[in-house]
């Protein structure tokens, strides 16, 4: 068995510095530290999330009739 260097890059291992034949079974193995510094990195330049939370105004509905509330006549 022999190590090699590596970095995961958009969620690859990338092993650096060394060329793998096609097929090669490889384990990884992940210090705690590097994980856990890792983990707080992409917590960190995560871009933020913006949440637009949309209210519906009762007012438009009720003056368009929509609502249910206005009376329904027959035309002939």
């Amino acid at each position: 068995m022999r190590a090699y260097k590596g970095i995961v890059e958009n969620g690859v291992v990338v092993v650096v510095g060394a060329r793998l034949p096609e097929g090669t079974v490889v384990t990884v193995t992940v210090g705690e530290g590097e994980l856990l510094r890792a983990r707080i990195t992409s917590v960190l330049k995560r871009p933020r999330k913006i949440r637009v939370r949309l209210k519906p105004t009762p007012g438009l509905a009720m003056e368009a009739g929509l609502d249910g509330s206005a009376t329904h006549t027959d035309h002939d």
